[in-house]
């Protein structure tokens, strides 16, 4: 079987990106599938950031994609519809050379529904379309926001199937011909559970606006002058470096460091014995799902999607009403001040995250790949 999947980069350490090559790297490796990536806009000399299979066919259009970016309009729209045509050229020829069985790519961008092939379309969701297309946390206008929902509705249309990370994006998916639903995994190893006695809090995330570190950062003034003995790390970089820094600093916020990229994630989660996503939205989280696989509890918002598809409410972690910060700094503080339900959450989460284990995840996919070869036959 030919699989080719067509995404923009291989160069950016992304949940999708790490998704995708680990998915093509045990496609072939254990399934003996013939797995081509087409990258659209990786620079030539940029690293490939996740270990790839020898395995894997890399194809690098390399075309400059962002470069619209650096021109006002009108002039962009020229320039994004002269990228735009060289993209949907170069793309159709790699794919027509590849003659894949199944073509699968990412929704934004997405140029693969165009292409005149005999493969299956399949597109994947690994992101809140509710963040995306249809919220006001962007702050884009009326018109802005039709336009996305008009280009997405048209995207969907022309796929034969939609694949998105849990039930809750069925209610914007209405419109796909087919859809099915299969969550992330993590092939994270783990070398060492938490034990949750360290007086420790861990936030993981890029430092971007909708990972909501600002509402974090708050409640933690909050649990920290209850529990002064207490400290929160957060681990990630990203463009609220400096103003999350700023902000710490002014306010006098005591035990919170914010530390920037580790490489070894696993280690942190280890030394931890409570995790807080604070996000206005998430896809599926990759960090709640491994902060579990470590035996560390998850306080998290229970924003639009992720985290309600993962922690059992009061069983492996507590999910917050989205937005109530008295409420998370309540549930961390049951959690700091009882280490008993701390264990009891970690052994819960532990069994928990056994359901996202990576063989059977990608079983699923194996399934669905071969049931849709055999009806088009």
């Amino acid at each position: 079987m030919r699989i080719a999947y067509i995404i923009p980069s291989l160069e950016v350490k992304g949940g999708a990106e790490r998704i995708i090559v680990e998915k093509a790297n045990y496609l072939s490796e254990h399934f003996g599938y013939d797995v081509s990536i087409i990258t659209l806009c990786h620079h030539d000399n940029a690293p490939i950031v996740y270990p790839l299979s020898e395995k894997i066919h890399h194809i690098n259009l390399g075309i400059s994609y962002y470069a619209q970016y650096k021109y006002k309009y009108p002039k962009r729209i020229l320039i994004k519809w002269s990228i735009n045509k060289r993209l949907r050229k170069e793309a159709t020829a790699a794919v027509l050379k590849i003659d894949p069985d199944i073509l699968i790519s990412l929704f934004k961008p997405n140029i693969s529904y165009p292409i005149p092939c005999r493969a299956i379309k399949i597109i994947e969701i690994h992101e809140p379309l509710e963040y995306h297309i249809y919220s006001n946390f962007h702050k884009s206008s009326w018109i802005n926001r039709k336009l996305k929902i008009r280009n997405f509705n048209t995207i969907i249309k022309y796929a034969d199937i939609v694949v998105s990370l849990t039930n809750d994006e069925r209610s914007y998916l209405k419109r796909a011909k087919r859809l099915e639903v299969i969550p992330n995994f993590s092939s994270m190893e783990i070398g060492q559970y938490s034990d949750c006695k360290t007086k420790r809090v861990i936030a993981v995330g890029r430092l971007t606006p909708v990972k909501g570190y600002e509402r974090l950062i708050k409640i933690w003034r909050a649990v920290n002058a209850k529990h002064p003995d207490w400290y929160l790390d957060i681990f990630g970089e990203g463009s609220l470096n400096n103003e999350l820094t700023k902000y710490i600093i002014n306010n006098n916020i005591k035990n919170l460091t914010l530390h920037g990229v580790t490489h070894n994630i696993s280690q942190e989660y280890a030394n931890s014995s409570i995790c807080t996503v604070t996000s206005y939205y998430e896809g599926f989280s990759l960090v709640i799902l491994e902060a579990m696989m470590h035996g560390v509890p998850c306080v998290a918002f229970d924003c639009p999607n992720g985290p309600r598809n993962i922690i059992k409410n009061n069983q492996c972690g507590f999910l917050i009403e989205n937005g109530n910060n008295n409420q998370f700094a309540e549930r961390l503080c049951n959690l700091i001040e009882s280490q008993q339900l701390r264990k009891q959450f970690s052994y819960a989460a532990i069994e928990r995250a056994k359901l996202f284990n990576i063989d059977i995840i990608m079983n699923q996919w194996k399934s669905l790949f071969e049931s849709l070869c055999q009806n088009d036959q």
